[in-house]
């Protein structure tokens, strides 16, 4: 068995969660990242490989059960102790309240909230035996506000605060420390760039957000020591309204 300490990011994408895995790779972490699609991990894989890491690619639905269980378990026994855990999966599909349906605000909570309380239920079955771990959940400003045309997003996003909230508070007295980030702001991924030209303009003036400025500050929750905790920290460009 591998025992270097493990970071798990569910939802590690080509922008913040691969931004994320690579950053906690460079201090050491053996990188563990899941999707859907394994094929679509392939290349944050192979880039942290090139870079010296080590990482591992899982295709997840973090949404059932049996498949989260099965995955948390084949990484504890075959690669190593998840010592940080990262919970990345966003779901942000607006929709008027007059037009939602059931099936859509159903999935959107499923994928934001539910999903997050099965990954980070089972790594915390684990963290409490040995009593320490960091445990992260990516938020939003739905998380604080619900928006017109968002309610199922917020509806998402602020029971994934509420689910961090409670776990924070049972956790931190065994050594677990469990933050959200609320991120609020177009983030330099292709899809702002195709769907937004206007916006990702102000890239050269800091007006969009840094993957791995973003990455940066969840490494800094990981390593700040327990008498100065963070529970929730935000991040914005400097000229994002708020």
């Amino acid at each position: 068995m591998n025992n270097k300490k493990v970071v798990l990011v569910v939802g590690a994408g080509d922008a913040t969660g691969g931004a994320i895995a690579k950053r906690f790779a460079k201090e050491g972490f053996t990188a563990c990242v899941t999707r859907r699609s394994a094929d679509k991990l392939q290349p944050l894989v192979d880039s942290i490989d090139a870079d010296g890491g080590e990482a591992h690619g899982f295709a997840c639905d973090a949404r059932k059960e049996e498949d989260v269980v099965a995955l948390i378990e084949k990484i504890e026994s075959e690669v190593g102790p998840i010592e940080a855990f990262v919970f990345n999966i966003g779901a942000n599909v607006p929709c008027s309240i007059l037009e939602e349906t059931a099936r859509k605000y159903f999935k959107i909570w499923e994928m934001a909230c539910f999903s997050g309380f099965l990954n980070a239920r089972e790594v915390a079955i684990r963290m409490a035996t040995r009593q320490r771990g960091t445990i992260l959940f990516t938020g939003a400003t739905a998380g604080l506000r619900g928006a017109a045309g968002f309610a199922a997003f917020a509806g998402a996003k602020h029971g994934i605060r509420a689910l961090a909230q409670s776990m924070a508070r049972e956790l931190g007295p065994m050594n677990i420390h469990v933050a959200h980030v609320v991120v609020d702001g177009a983030i330099d991924t292709d899809f702002i760039r195709e769907s937004f030209p206007e916006k990702y303009a102000t890239k050269d003036q800091d007006g969009i957000l840094n993957p791995a400025h973003i990455a940066e500050n969840y490494w800094y929750l990981h390593s700040q020591p327990r008498d100065a905790w963070t529970f929730e920290l935000d991040l914005r460009p400097w000229n994002e309204r708020w």
